[in-house]
């Protein structure tokens, strides 16, 4: 599935921020989005690329997929389920 073509409802930039950081505003910003919003967020921080999908999981929201923008970035799109 591609993410690009989902109607983001929000897009965090958080690469100047390192682990928690990104994974945090995710968190902020789903809390106050409605069910069926979607949500990027842009991270330069390694620890994303595992720490993002896997509290999706969790929190059993629905990761639509991870883009590659750009060098050392990457953008995870993220509906939220509940």
């Amino acid at each position: 599935m591609n993410p690009s073509v989902h109607q983001i409802s929000r897009e965090i930039d958080a690469r100047g921020s390192f682990c928690p950081g990104p994974l945090m505003e995710l968190i902020r910003a789903l809390k106050g989005a409605t069910i069926g919003d979607t949500v990027a967020v842009l991270s330069g921080d390694p620890g994303s690329a595992t720490d993002i999908p896997a509290w999706v999981r969790k929190a059993r929201h629905e990761l639509l997929g991870v883009e590659e923008p750009g060098e050392s970035v990457k953008r995870f799109v993220v509906r939220k389920s509940r």
